[in-house]
């Protein structure tokens, strides 16, 4: 009984994304015939994005180079101190 009841909930789940989609149009409508609704500059807003995103992988790789700098540094100082107590 209760896998009649997940596959009829699955069902169900299933079909509700397809029952919500408006009704399809007879073909091409004309831009100039549908309403005016409201418009976005998506220029401004793609270039922002992009803009964002250079911002922001800059500073990641800037963060890597600094801390795998860092790390050479370190690699170096314990090599020295290796040859020194072998030596």
């Amino acid at each position: 009984m209760r896998r009649v009841w997940i596959a009829c909930v699955g069902l169900v789940l299933t079909a509700m994304p397809a029952l919500a989609q408006p009704a399809a149009t007879d073909g091409f409508v004309p831009m100039a015939s549908l309403p005016q609704g409201e418009e976005m500059p998506a220029a401004r807003l793609v270039i922002a994005a992009y803009a964002c995103f250079l911002v922001l992988m800059v500073g990641y790789v800037w963060t890597l180079w600094r801390r795998l700098d860092r790390v050479e540094r370190e690699l170096r100082e314990l090599q020295d101190r290796q040859r020194r107590t072998v030596a």
